[in-house]
């Protein structure tokens, strides 16, 4: 099992929410570059970035502090947050990004998601965002009546290459993942699952890992507060 350090930007800024909430945000940095550099020295094989702000506007708002990471690392980086058109799919994976994450359009217009899956394969990751069960879209601001695991199916043929679910009523509260939730929506599709939100310990990797089914999991708040030791953990999920 993957584990992607989680790099969160608001306002140029590494934050992190709690559950969502844009006024609840902790800054962890104003160098987000730096920030991926030091995760990337621990050893971690990709990192999971987020325009928080551009998930609000619907386009990107912090491309410079993204530019500024890929220009100073080479692992392998994933993007969401204001990705909603073809044009910045194309734009983001021309500048060195390795994988898009569609989240509201994946709601809003599923064409889309199968379009750029299809143009650029291995490229184009889901992200299924949900309070109970139902997603949540636009920053996590407007919840729907479309059930995770509905979303989650109707992509099955679709080629994406991964799906990341985040429970946002643990995203950020350092009380653990919903392994429960997660593992079963692995075990629902054929697609690569990646865990968000809560992570908060070894203790959680490892009940992540142990599902047998979850191909990732993204923590940020426990490796900046040092709840989670990076190079410790990658060795252990190696091992």
């Amino acid at each position: 099992m993957i584990l992607y350090p989680a790099i969160d930007l608001k306002d140029g800024q590494c934050v992190r929410l709690l559950r969502g909430e844009m006024e609840a945000a902790t800054v962890f940095g104003d160098d987000p570059a730096a920030q991926a550099a030091s995760f990337v020295a621990a050893g971690c094989e990709w990192l999971h970035l987020v325009d928080l702000n551009g998930a609000f506007a619907g386009k990107p708002v912090n491309a410079a502090a993204v530019e500024a990471i890929l220009a100073r690392v080479k692992v392998p980086c994933q993007l969401g947050g204001g990705i909603r058109d073809m044009a910045t799919i194309e734009g983001w994976l021309s500048r060195g990004l390795t994988r898009v994450i569609l989240g509201t359009v994946a709601v809003e217009n599923p064409s889309l998601v199968r379009q750029a899956a299809r143009a650029f394969p291995d490229h184009v990751a889901v992200g299924i965002d949900a309070r109970k069960g139902r997603v949540a879209t636009r920053g996590w601001a407007e919840e729907t009546e479309v059930m995770a695991t509905d979303l989650a199916k109707s992509f099955e043929d679709a080629g994406v290459a991964a799906l990341i679910y985040t429970d946002i009523d643990r995203d950020g509260a350092m009380q653990g993942p919903n392994v429960e939730a997660t593992a079963a929506l692995a075990r629902a599709v054929s697609i690569p699952v990646i865990a968000s939100g809560g992570v908060s310990s070894m203790a959680d990797l490892l009940a992540l890992r142990d599902t047998g089914v979850i191909a990732g999991a993204i923590s940020g708040r426990a490796l900046y507060d040092g709840a989670i030791d990076l190079r410790a953990a990658i060795t252990a999920l190696a091992g």
